[in-house]
Order: structure tokens, then C-alpha cells, then sequence
């Protein structure tokens, strides 16, 4: 789990997952990422260097937040490589949100290669004063 409190559940479970498309970036994981609460947003930022914007995709179905990516390499015949260690292909993170989380009002920014979610808390999840009476009840 992120936080003691975390929004997402089965955390790790779901970020070790792999595709069988091609082994994960050099960090061991395919997309590595941070997420953190600040104010009543979670914020996640997915690093994916050589990404081209267009071939990101963002899905939400059933409250499993999933990122795609592709990037691919410019081989060209003749090619010899001494070395390679980026690796080309497709990659894909899938998170479970939390019922806590509004999945409709998800907002995404790709720059840099990094890509940022903002995801904001539900309402419902949000903490709220209980207003307490004092006095007999009927």
C-alpha cells in the first residue's frame, strides 16, 4: 500500500502485473511512478521517457485506472548494436481506485515525458463535522 489510509487498494499487486508484450523498462517496472494526497486530490505522475503523446492512452473501467504506451526505437537494416538497453514496445499500468475516488473528473497532462493524473476525492469521502445536539430526544 502507498499510505496507511490509501485510496488504492491491492497496490502492489496491480503495479507488478507485466504485459507479456516485452520486458519492463530498465527500472524493473514499466512505468515507474509516484502518488501522493495533497489537499482533496491524489496526484500520480508515471515517468515514460521517449513516449510520444499520441500513442498514450488512459481508460477507466470499473474503477480500475489503466495507462498504455508505446515506443518504439528507430532500427534500421544493417544495424549493429554493441548495446541496448532501452526497450521498445508496448507498456501497460493498471491501478484499482478506491471507492473514495471520483473516477468521472479524472484530469490527465502529459509534458516532458511524464505524465500527470490529477484524481480527485470523492465528496462522499471527504471528511465532515458531525454537528452533535444536546437535549432529550423523542
Amino acid at each position: 500500500m502507498l499510505l496507511q489510509n490509501s485510496p488504492f487498494r491491492e497496490l502492489d499487486q496491480l503495479f507488478n502485473q507485466r504485459t507479456p508484450t516485452r520486458s519492463a523498462w530498465v527500472t524493473g517496472r514499466p512505468m515507474p511512478m509516484d502518488a501522493y494526497r495533497r489537499d482533496s486530490d491524489i496526484w500520480v505522475h508515471l515517468d515514460m521517457p521517449g513516449v510520444a503523446a499520441d500513442s498514450l492512452d488512459v481508460s477507466v473501467e470499473r474503477n480500475v485506472l489503466t495507462v498504455t504506451a508505446e515506443r518504439s526505437t528507430a532500427r534500421q537494416e544493417g544495424d549493429r548494436f554493441y548495446l541496448s538497453e532501452r526497450h521498445s514496445g508496448t507498456f501497460r499500468r493498471q491501478v484499482n481506485l478506491g471507492d473514495g475516488l471520483d473516477a468521472e473528473t479524472i484530469e490527465a497532462d502529459y509534458h516532458d515525458g511524464v505524465l500527470t493524473l490529477r484524481v480527485p476525492v470523492a465528496q462522499k469521502a471527504k471528511p465532515r463535522k458531525i454537528e452533535v445536539r444536546s437535549g432529550e430526544t423523542a
